[in-house]
């Protein structure tokens, strides 16, 4: 169905417009898009009458469901510079077209326009609806937002908190780790310093434990140090007040905020470089000042702590290894003075040699002694007191002393052995010893002897050959046991040769002592007879090398060595040299 208005007036154009919308109402377009439709084409109308001339308006409706086609164009196809205007809204129902013409009356116009703005009411009422539901959905949209914003803020917040304590954590790693250096540092350090029983080495060593990672320059003054050359040099002040007050000290040109050092001005004698001036302290005095130069421009907190508790543990072992050398010294004094003169004897010739340990502790309790009893008998002893230090070197001459005492009164070497082991075991029950007596009697061609727990005398006979007694010894000296050292005996032809030692000869770590006393055996065998009877000094050194040869030992070396003359008349007795203290 087609339905065309010509259009020049205002009159028109409304009745026009009204006929177009009931049309649009008849095929059930809906109110919204038929409010549309009367508002667009009021809107190309009024640009038809304000463009003057006569305008065609052709309504096309579906005889169904469709669309409804709206066309304005020029009524006299002339004007060609204005192309017609078309729109189409959807149909949903067939429906018979009302009548196209609407009267000239006014009150039917005004009814007609009343009814369009019905349909304007309508679609005014629902965009207030979709106002409100918009204004819902903003709010919604609003509220998503704040919540959305909260979130991120949150979430920044946790990120945040997750980096600082990512960043705690390495800054934890890393104090841990540095905690972990110094306290390792320290270990490393105190076994070094520990390791030497020499304060002149611990010194020597503090440099290189030090300079250049915790320190630019060290010094070390020692107050009592005889062999210190730089005794008359100047020290900085700070180092003397540490020295007065026992207290650390730091000399710069600004404050150190150490903890537990007192600042001080800077050092005269090097304005331009902070010290730390530590002090070195024991239970008793102070030893001297360890005065360091920062490696840079000043020490780290930790570092300082670290440093200070390093300087205590080199007191501490500078202290030890003084008073080990005191003892040292002691002991090296008395065990000296008991080396006595080997007696003379008609027929035998005796030789003995002590040397010191190369490491350790040197002084020991090896001792040997030689002597004539009342009746003529000669005896050699060769002994070792468990331990070292001044208190084994005073226990091996109460020892020394208690056998010539007893000796006095006679016995024979399972006698004396005995009475000792009783006078040790009463006197120091905490200490024990091992010895070995031979006795050599006048015109008697037998070797009388006795050891306890010490290892066993070795024999040389005349044609070459060596042979060990090892006779069941008794138990060691001093033990909390009841025992009767037994004699043995041997014959003992001229030209024999018996050596006495103590185990730091023959015992090396890496070896036992068997293989040591058999090197011992094989050495003494390959002497010439005739040098053991001219030159047994001589022969006591060249037995002495091959066993020594050993970069170190552990252990004292004692070797006391008895060669009965080869004549079968005994010779005319010579004196022997006083035996000596010899290092290989």
């Amino acid at each position: 169905m087609t339905r065309t208005w010509q259009i020049s007036t205002v009159t028109q154009a409304a009745r026009a417009r009204i006929a177009t919308a009931r049309l649009a109402a008849a095929c059930g377009v809906p109110t919204l898009e038929r409010t549309r439709l009367a508002t667009a084409l009021s809107a190309r109308l009024r640009h038809c009458l304000t463009k003057g001339g006569t305008w065609r308006l052709i309504l096309e409706a579906p005889s169904g469901a469709g669309e409804l086609r709206v066309t304005v164009a020029p009524a006299d196809d002339t004007d060609a510079a204005e192309p017609p205007w078309r729109t189409a809204v959807a149909c949903t129902e067939a429906a018979d077209a009302p009548d196209g013409e609407v009267p000239d009356d006014p009150a039917v116009l005004a009814e007609a326009l009343l009814g369009a703005d019905e349909d304007t009411a309508l679609a005014l009422d629902r965009l207030a609806e979709q106002e409100e539901l918009v204004a819902f959905h903003r709010e919604e949209l609003h509220q998503t937002n704040q919540g959305v914003l909260a979130l991120h803020a949150e979430l920044d917040a946790a990120g945040r908190a997750q980096r600082e304590a990512f960043a705690a954590e390495r800054k934890a790693r890393t104090e841990a780790e540095s905690a972990r250096r110094r306290l390792t540092f320290l270990a490393d350090a105190s076994a070094v310093l520990t390791a030497s029983l020499n304060h002149e080495e611990i010194v020597r060593r503090l440099p290189e434990l030090l300079v250049p990672e915790y320190a630019d320059s060290m010094d070390v003054w020692l107050f009592d140090d005889d062999n210190d050359r730089r005794r008359s040099a100047p020290h900085p002040a700070a180092a003397v007040i540490a020295a007065r007050t026992g207290r650390a000290q730091y000399a710069a040109d600004h404050p150190g905020g150490l903890p537990g050092v007192d600042d001080q001005p800077p050092s005269a004698l090097n304005p331009s470089r902070p010290l730390l001036c530590i002090p070195l302290l024991t239970w008793r005095t102070t030893l001297g000042v360890l005065t360091l130069a920062p490696p840079g421009e000043r020490w780290d907190l930790d570092d300082a702590v670290m440093l200070i508790e390093l300087a205590r543990r080199a007191s501490i072992a500078i202290d030890n290894a003084r008073r080990f050398e005191h003892n040292r010294d002691i002991a090296e004094t008395l065990q000296r003075a008991l080396l006595t003169d080997l007696p003379t004897t008609p027929g035998l010739g005796l030789a003995a040699r002590y040397l010191p340990a190369t490491r350790g502790l040197n002084i020991g309790g090896d001792w040997y002694d030689a002597f004539r009893q009342p009746d003529g008998s000669l005896i050699a002893v060769i002994g070792d007191v468990t331990g070292h230090g001044l208190r084994a070197a005073v226990m091996m001459s109460q020892l020394r002393t208690a056998l010539r005492a007893y000796a006095v009164d006679g016995g024979s070497p399972g006698q004396l052995l005995t009475r000792l082991h009783t006078f040790l075991h009463h006197l120091q029950p905490d200490l024990y010893a091992t010895a070995v007596i031979a006795r050599f009697r006048p015109g008697d061609p037998t070797l009388t002897w006795a050891a306890a727990g010490h290892p066993p005398p070795v024999l040389r006979t005349p044609d070459g050959r060596v042979r060990t007694l090892d006779a069941k010894p008794g138990a060691m000296l001093g033990i909390p046991l009841r025992q009767e050292i037994a004699d043995h005996t041997v014959p003992l032809s001229p030209g024999s040769t018996l050596a006495l030692y103590t185990d730091g000869l023959v015992e090396r770590r890496a070896r036992g002592i068997d293989a040591g006393i058999e090197r011992l055996a094989a050495t003494l065998g390959a002497c010439d007879s005739a040098e053991l009877d001219a030159d047994l000094d001589g022969a006591t050194d060249r037995i002495l090398g091959p066993m020594l040869s050993d970069s170190e030992r552990d252990d004292d070396v004692c070797l006391l060595l008895c060669h009965t003359d080869g004549a079968a008349v005994p010779a005319q007795s010579r004196p022997r040299p006083r035996a000596t203290e010899r290092r290989p």
